[in-house]
């Protein structure tokens, strides 16, 4: 059915007055012969961009809120009222509850009780929006405003009021366009009519107030969510762009994709609109010393050391370790130095060195040595438990040996040894008054040595055990006489001349 046929032979009756009441290509409506006048549609005090109502037909509110208030200037080109623009689009639209005729009202047309009943003073609380309330609702922001449009472009041919109000608007949404055709007088209302809804990480432009015009052009950019590691770090960011290259450029990443960086996804791959997970690691020179060998420069991705050792196949004994500590976090430029630490048994051939017996030899001089016998050295195998940190050995334990020859000791005879000296100044005073301290004169007056002892006196107090003869005898052995003489008699009366000279007790 056609808006004309419908305003003819619309079910809910017809509205218009005989053939001569009727002026214009589409008619003259009478107004119903109702005791309310026209002018009590609201067309005043009203709300320029009123909510649809939720009631499951069309209500002159709906009409406003679908066009704003140039509906009633289209209205009065079209020469069609609200009742009537409502029925007309009723005749025109099945999705909503049909509207029942009511045959007692003048010339069958439907009105409703609403704009019969005068209204309270105090108006009652509103009753919660049913679901079906917000379903009607939804339906007339989605549908209602094409069709209300269409039937007054019918009616008025395309008058210019209607014809401002359809506008031909690019949106592009993150680069993406299309045409939308709206009546709409914002941005906002450009959005609904395409069905596009606003998100709160959005970049939206121009803002949703701002007014549209035939031939404008909306850009959306989407809020998507990125669950980002950059070096083992977690943040979480938005960003609006499509592609991860662009995401992470935006993020300020862009220096560190240059340098090489690895990226868990393909810089060229499309950031969902719920977002992604991404890791980015940057490259890093890294200097590796593992133990004794050469330093090793290299360049890598890995975020810590236990990641860099994974990654060049290098295990840790279990005395090893790393300078750092295996979880520290790499940085570019630094130096990993492996200690290796490892133990190990080795056996070594040593000598057994010969044993030396020792014959006194009183025929010898004082401290003199002659080898009787050489002897012979014997072997050994002994076994160590070597430590090596870094290739250079720190320790050596010996864990075992066996004897592999005995060795043949070595025989020497020694001569008699120097006996310890007391009295050291006084002997050495009485020596120089007796041989001025020549302790090997022999002057032939039957006095030898350094204090000039006769021979018999020489041998009976031991003197032989050192020399035949004083003189022959050294400073300490002649002493060592000299100290047993004193003590046997008590004195330095051996020494009369001297003894008295020095003061010393006889």
């Amino acid at each position: 059915m056609t808006v004309d046929e419908s305003r003819g032979n619309s079910r809910y009756g017809s509205r218009y007055t005989s053939d001569a009441a009727v002026s214009g290509p589409v008619g003259t409506l009478a107004w119903p012969q109702q005791d309310w006048p026209r002018q009590d549609w609201p067309h005043a005090d009203v709300d320029d961009h009123p909510e649809f109502s939720a009631e499951p037909r069309i209500t002159y509110q709906d009409l406003r809120a679908a066009l704003g208030p140039q509906v009633d200037q289209m209205m009065v080109e079209a020469d069609v009222d609200a009742d009537e623009l409502i029925r007309l689009v009723n005749a025109q639209t099945t999705v909503l509850p049909v509207i029942p005729d009511v045959p007692d009202t003048p010339g069958g047309l439907y009105v409703d009780e609403a704009l019969t009943t005068e209204l309270p003073v105090v108006a009652e609380p509103e009753p919660e929006e049913s679901g079906l309330g917000s379903a009607v609702k939804q339906w007339k922001r989605r549908f209602l405003k094409g069709a209300v449009a269409a039937v007054l472009l019918t009616l008025t041919g395309g008058g210019a009021s209607a014809l401002a109000m359809n506008k031909s608007v690019t949106v592009e949404v993150d680069g993406q366009e299309q045409t939308v055709r709206s009546f709409g007088s914002t941005v906002g209302d450009v959005l609904d009519d395409a069905g596009i809804s606003v998100g709160a990480h959005d970049a939206l432009s121009p803002s949703p107030d701002a007014s549209v015009s035939d031939g404008g052009v909306i850009s959306l950019e989407r809020g998507r969510q990125l669950e980002l590691t950059v070096d083992g770090e977690k943040r979480e960011s938005w960003v609006r762009a499509t592609t991860v290259d662009e995401a992470l450029g935006q993020l300020g990443l862009g220096d560190m994709l240059e340098e090489g960086a690895w990226v868990s996804e393909s810089r060229r791959s499309e950031v969902p609109l719920d977002g992604m997970t991404l890791e980015v690691k940057s490259l890093k020179n890294i200097t590796v010393v593992d133990g004794a060998g050469e330093p090793q420069q290299l360049t890598t991705h890995a975020v810590t050391v236990q990641e860099l050792l994974e990654e060049l196949g290098l295990e840790l004994g279990s005395d090893d370790e790393v300078a750092q500590g295996v979880g520290s976090e790499l940085t570019d430029g630094e130096e990993v130095r492996i200690n290796r630490t490892g133990t190990s048994e080795i056996e070594v051939t040593e000598e057994i060195e010969a044993p030396v017996e020792e014959v006194e030899d009183t025929d010898l001089g004082v401290g003199e040595r002659v080898v009787e016998e050489e002897g012979e050295s014997g072997e050994k195998l002994v076994t160590y438990r070597v430590t090596q940190r870094n290739g250079e050995e720190v320790a050596r334990e010996e864990v075992g040996s066996e004897v592999l020859s005995e060795p043949e000791p070595k025989v020497v005879r020694v001569g008699p040894e120097n006996p310890p000296i007391s009295d050291e100044a006084v002997w050495e005073r009485l020596a120089h008054c007796e041989s001025t301290n020549n302790w090997s004169i022999n002057t032939g007056n039957g006095y030898y040595g350094g204090l000039q002892f006769d021979k018999p006196t020489w041998d009976e107090y031991g003197g032989t055990k050192y020399a035949a003869y004083p003189h022959q005898a050294s400073r300490a052995q002649q002493i060592a006489i000299a100290t047993k003489l004193r003590d046997a008699r008590g004195g330095y009366s051996a020494w009369p001349a001297c003894a008295e000279k020095l003061g010393l007790p006889t």
